[in-house]
């Protein structure tokens, strides 16, 4: 039985850095590294989650080929509970090039693959009994389960006892919130950077933003600011925390790393100012390595980080 449910896209990121232009058509650029990692938002804050010492497990979609290997094989070996994942060979494991620049921001490519075709009835509720909190990660890129579907499942999540929380990717679609705003009565936290939310809601301001949210149903609004740190309202009041600086080497899966670090304090009943303090520090370690998951370090570790390192140069 595991603490928390991860349930949402699993990816293999083929990430090259670094990347500030493409070479001409039909031409050849090199670049210092190319690698294989997992990523996709549920894979990613499901093992950032077990190391940080919460036993967590991941539901979602990989097809039977060699990058689904690749995922299943990289969850088993970070002790992910992967009961509830299926394997399909009517599809292909998403995968996503990541283009990493010299300044560690991302670009992707990316094939949705098996993550579109997971749908409501494919949820295994046996895994989930006993979860403390179902995490949806990878709203608005899985088009079998997106909208109504989702927020029957986390309707039945909650009557289950479980909190609920949501992450969202960047939607190329152009839906947004047509397609989220059933789900959001169901949330006790949405957690999306805030490009994201700014296309959300149709606002600008943080503030403005979560009274919107709030407005809708969602409890707790978890707004990633990037460069800002991040910005939290709940009905207790909010709270801006700055970042933790580090030489960013790659932002792929900080986000991620982010929602890990946030509901690990949820889960241990921090208030939001702690949570998201720890939420910051685990993103930050996260960008100062290659690879989605490659930098968060263990629960112990992160402290021993937060006390070591200043709080966008104003000390912890």
């Amino acid at each position: 039985m595991a603490d928390i449910a991860c349930l949402g896209i699993l990816v293999a990121d083929l990430v090259g850095r670094p990347i500030d232009t493409l070479p001409p058509v039909g031409r050849l650029g090199l670049v210092d590294e190319i690698s294989l990692h997992i990523g996709g938002c549920a894979s990613n804050t499901g093992i950032d989650l077990v190391r940080l010492g919460v036993s967590t497990t991941v539901l979602g979609q990989v097809g039977r080929d060699g990058l689904g290997d690749f995922v299943v094989q990289t969850l088993e070996r970070e002790s992910v509970d992967i009961r509830g994942l299926r394997r399909s060979s009517e599809t292909l494991t998403s995968a996503s090039m990541v283009l990493v620049n010299g300044e560690g921001e991302r670009t992707f490519l990316h094939n949705m693959g098996g993550n579109a075709c997971y749908r409501e009835e494919d949820v295994d509720w046996d895994v989930l009994a006993g979860a403390r909190i179902l995490h949806m990660a990878g709203a608005l890129v899985m088009p079998a389960l997106d909208g109504e579907p989702m927020a029957r499942v986390l309707d039945r999540a909650r009557t289950n006892g479980m909190a609920t929380s949501l992450d969202t990717v960047w939607d190329a679609t152009g839906r947004w919130l047509g397609v989220l705003r059933p789900c959001l009565a169901k949330l006790d936290y949405i957690m999306p950077s805030l490009a994201e939310a700014r296309q959300l809601t149709g606002l600008h301001e943080a503030a403005d933003i979560a009274h919107f949210l709030h407005d809708e149903g969602v409890g707790t609004v978890c707004l990633k600011l990037g460069e800002d740190g991040c910005y939290v309202s709940d009905p207790s009041g909010s709270v801006q925390v700055p970042i933790y600086r580090v030489t960013a080497v790659d932002g792929t899966g900080s986000g991620d790393a982010w929602a890990a670090g946030f509901l690990l304090g949820a889960f241990r009943g921090w208030d939001i100012e702690r949570s998201a303090r720890f939420a910051n520090a685990v993103g930050a370690l996260c960008v100062s390595a290659v690879g989605a998951t490659t930098g968060v370090r263990t629960y112990a570790d992160t402290l021993d980080f937060m006390e070591s390192t200043p709080l966008d140069g104003r000390g912890s």
